[in-house]
């Protein structure tokens, strides 16, 4: 199972990305989380000890320029677009309570055009966990595919959406699936977040279409106040655990 997950910042995505790394791994699947939010928080909400000491790959010029015989920043140079990076995910993810985890980085941006050795090193290896590697895998993205690609796009399970009851997180939301429609990626569902009451619910119903609305997270204090303080989320309500646990079946 390969999830990309993205949508509007403070929907709970990653929140979203925490809960569902524990339920594929209490259902004893080997699971890689990959963190590919500039805004770097996974690994906190997974409870890893000290979280900000997991370096992002990004930023390990030594190993960059080792794959792509360029070192990071050098302008004008000739480097390999595709580095070896198949031992990257056992060599330097972290793990924690049945969970691996791999920080990515942010993805350089520029002109037209631009690209990099740290980009080719990413998008490489972004390759290789969706098309080749074995484990259940969830990537937390910020609001866009920039990771992804077309030819990444073919092992993508699903891209999730995480939205709130609310009409810019939809605007949001339908923006990511045109910019999903462009690299080729088919299967697109919606998850909500947040939901107070049974008329927010109707109201993502409702807004959801065309596209699958694959379960519904109600508003619980407990995850909010977890979110605040950057701690792993343990909901109070069981609505969210049962939730969570259809999105799972729905997915497989």
């Amino acid at each position: 199972m390969k999830l990309a997950v993205t949508g509007k910042g403070g929907v709970g995505k990653t929140t979203i990305c925490a809960l569902l790394a524990r339920a594929f791994a209490d259902r004893a699947h080997r699971v890689l989380a990959v963190d590919a939010d500039p805004n770097a928080t996974l690994a906190a909400c997974l409870g890893f000890p000290e979280p900000e000491a997991i370096p992002p790959l990004s930023e390990m010029a030594d190993l960059i320029e080792e794959r792509t015989g360029v070192k990071p920043g050098t302008q004008g140079a000739m480097f390999r677009l595709n580095p070896s990076v198949d031992d990257i995910p056992d060599r330097f993810s972290a793990q924690h309570d049945g969970i691996r985890l791999l920080r990515m980085g942010a993805v350089k941006r520029g002109g037209a055009g631009c690209y990099c050795p740290e980009n080719s090193f990413l998008k490489s290896l972004v390759s290789h966990l969706f098309l080749d590697d074995q484990d259940v895998l969830i990537m937390d993205m910020e609001a866009g595919v920039e990771h992804l690609g077309r030819g990444t796009a073919m092992g993508v399970d699903w891209l999730l959406i995480v939205v709130e009851p609310s009409r810019q997180s939809m605007d949001t939301a339908a923006r990511i699936r045109s910019l999903a429609a462009d690299i080729g990626l088919t299967r697109v569902g919606l998850v909500g977040s947040k939901c107070r009451s049974e008329q927010e619910r109707e109201f993502l119903a409702r807004s959801a279409a065309p596209l699958p609305l694959l379960g519904v997270i109600p508003y619980d204090d407990a995850l909010r106040q977890a979110e605040m303080e950057g701690r792993p989320p343990a909901p109070a309500l069981p609505e969210v655990g049962r939730e969570i646990e259809e999105i799972v079946t729905r997915l497989a």
